[in-house]
């Protein structure tokens, strides 16, 4: 598998594009919000003649959800996210214009909900499902132990972690997500964050802000 990274919106959110060998790839929390953003993203799938088998919440903020609408119209496959968070997702079309996201259009339902610690296959493409909330309610990390890396939306961050002051965010909650579910990762395993640098869970099991709390 290869991990592909894009950086989009005014929140700097990390969009991922994960494919494997023969060219399946699936679409990680496409934060594409306007046509330049969204013809990056499309135009890197088809000149690499990727076929998208499925596009995956972490969870379901604005940051992370704006492109859901076009991809899922450009390439109709499968939605996965927790269901947990669809209140979160749900949420979004009420306070877009607040952030200057006028032309937000909502999201699709999911078609499939994730549960944590099920297994997930797309092609070659393998995820093992954590859940691990705190930042939001059905937030999720998509983990692989073949390759030694994770996708972990906004739980994790190079040195510090997701803020819990969102609303169904909760910083008890995220801090047992931290030491219990992403800290019990083999240290070697790739982080790749929602938000800013790659990093290392060994790395932020010595460094991490949340130890200052």
């Amino acid at each position: 598998m290869q991990v592909h990274k894009f950086t989009f919106n005014a929140f700097q959110e990390n969009t991922y594009v994960v494919s494997d060998a023969k060219g399946n790839c699936v679409i990680i929390d496409p934060g594409c919000y306007d046509s330049h953003e969204r013809g990056e993203l499309f135009n890197f799938i088809e000149q690499n003649k990727f076929t998208p088998l499925a596009l995956l919440n972490t969870h379901g903020h604005i940051d992370h959800v704006m492109g859901n609408a076009a991809v899922i119209e450009k390439y109709a496959i499968p939605f996965y996210m927790h269901p947990d968070d669809l209140p979160t997702l749900r949420a979004v079309a009420g306070y877009s214009h607040l952030y200057g996201f006028e032309g937000y259009v909502p999201s699709p339902e999911p078609t499939h909900l994730l549960e944590g610690g099920q297994f997930i296959e797309f092609g070659e493409i393998k995820f093992k499902v954590l859940f691990g909330p705190g930042h939001a309610p059905g937030h999720v990390a998509f983990y692989s132990p073949e390759k030694k890396f994770v996708i972990n939306g906004d739980i994790l961050f190079q040195g510090s972690f997701g803020r819990t002051d969102l609303p169904g965010g909760d910083f008890e909650t995220l801090r047992d997500t931290l030491m219990n579910v992403m800290f019990a990762l083999p240290e070697d395993t790739l982080v790749y964050t929602g938000h800013g640098p790659e990093t290392s869970i060994g790395h932020e099991k010595k460094y991490n802000a949340i130890y200052q709390f």
